[in-house]
């Protein structure tokens, strides 16, 4: 099919953290071995397949989407997908059971669906469509997480999954915890367990931005405080001012500790809020707007940067997607969790930054363009003090350190 073996971009993928597995050749020991090559392998979640398998509403879509996905490209660059392969149907085949949703229920007999888990940095970090309608369908009210904060769940889970399922969330709970705006305030991780309202009151403005950011799509909202052991009450009892001077509907959820009885006012407001909206989802973007200007007003209006800069190897691609007819995809951003920047290290509320691009690639069975803003690892590797070294059994064959 002259595919160039350079240029192979489908990825293996493992359940481990094996930080060798980043960087590695295969092909080695002959031609019978194949055709010796640079390769990477990822975790499972960071797969296409499981964005595919989450974004797909029926076993129909499913294989269509299966079929989109690009595994690589000829000497002349054009892209060879799954369906120019001619398996489609076996993968659709090997999904078959994978596409039914997962009924579990919590310690308190209340329902779950589990079901999906892609990757919330290089996927959209939501769980399925397909749980997500079948929840509605069953209950007067779902409950759904989107994989990190405002600025890459909720704004991932408006622009991608609610148009590619045609959901229309009805109120978003925005989850705060007093430990994470004292760590954007600038207080080390070491100290995190010690009273500190100064960092707390700096670090608030993080959570003003995510709040900022939540109000743009033009749903009602509410803020969750979720209670840690070591949350003091004149933190509590600050952040809880802090909402009600800013007009904000907020409500302490210790679940933690007292289970769903701890969140009980939390579910009333919320229940409250999602009888207030009056219209569609506002999206950051139009699919008919130019690739580079949707990345821009992600940029802009959800991570509050200045502006954007593309590396030249990222100018090509985009160039080259453009040509390929992606450009009218949905953009799915993928940066560090750990600012609202494209920097780990400004914490805060970030102002006066420009998000620099660095690579860009189609996930065309899933639907959209992955735009690489960082360093994202996409095959972890194990901590300075892994959990391996606490766990261990006993001669009866009693198991510890689990947990």
């Amino acid at each position: 099919m002259n595919i160039d073996p350079r240029r192979i971009v489908w990825k293996r993928v493992l359940d481990i953290n094996d930080r060798a597995l980043r960087e590695v050749i295969v092909g080695l020991g002959g031609p019978a071995k194949g055709v010796p090559r640079q390769e990477e392998f990822m975790i499972t979640v960071a797969s296409e397949i499981m964005a595919v398998l989450c974004l797909s509403d029926s076993l129909v879509n499913l294989k269509v989407r299966l079929s989109r996905m690009v595994v690589a490209y000829t000497y002349e660059q054009l892209p060879i997908t799954v369906k120019d392969l001619g398996f489609e149907g076996a993968l659709t085949l090997l999904l078959n059971q994978a596409m039914k949703p997962n009924l579990v229920q919590t310690i308190e007999n209340t329902p779950a669906i589990i079901h999906g888990g892609p990757f919330a940095n290089i996927a959209h970090g939501c769980n399925s469509v397909v749980a997500t309608k079948l929840a509605a369908k069953l209950g007067d009210y779902v409950v759904t997480e989107a994989g990190f904060g405002a600025d890459l769940g909720a704004e991932k889970f408006m622009n991608i999954k609610a148009r590619a399922g045609k959901i229309e969330p009805d109120v978003v709970v925005i989850v705060a915890t007093i430990r994470a705006l004292k760590l954007h305030g600038g207080l080390p991780k070491s100290d995190l367990n010690e009273e500190n309202l100064p960092s707390l009151k700096n670090g608030v403005v993080n959570l003003k931005k995510h709040i900022e950011t939540i109000q743009q799509f033009g749903i009602p909202f509410v803020v969750a405080i979720n209670q840690f052991p070591s949350d003091t009450y004149p933190e509590i009892n600050y952040l809880k001012e802090w909402c009600k001077k800013q007009g904000i509907e907020a409500s302490v959820a210790d679940v933690f500790k007292n289970g769903g009885a701890g969140a009980e006012e939390l579910a009333n407001i919320a229940v409250s809020a999602s009888k207030a909206k009056q219209q569609p989802v506002v999206h950051t973007y139009k699919l008919t707007d130019k690739l580079e200007e949707k990345i821009l007003k992600i940029a802009q209006r959800v991570y509050g940067a200045d502006g954007i800069s593309f590396t030249g190897a990222a100018k090509k691609q985009l160039d080259q997607l453009k040509a390929m007819g992606y450009d009218d995809l949905p953009v799915c951003m993928a940066k560090t969790q750990y600012s609202l920047s494209d920097d780990p290290s400004l914490i805060g509320w970030p102002q006066g930054f420009t998000v620099t691009i660095r690579d860009l690639k189609v996930s065309a069975g899933a639907g959209f363009i992955v735009v690489l803003t960082g360093n994202v690892m996409t095959m972890p590797g194990l901590p300075k003090k892994p959990a391996a070294l606490n766990m261990d059994i006993t001669n009866k064959g009693q198991i510890k350190g689990l947990f």
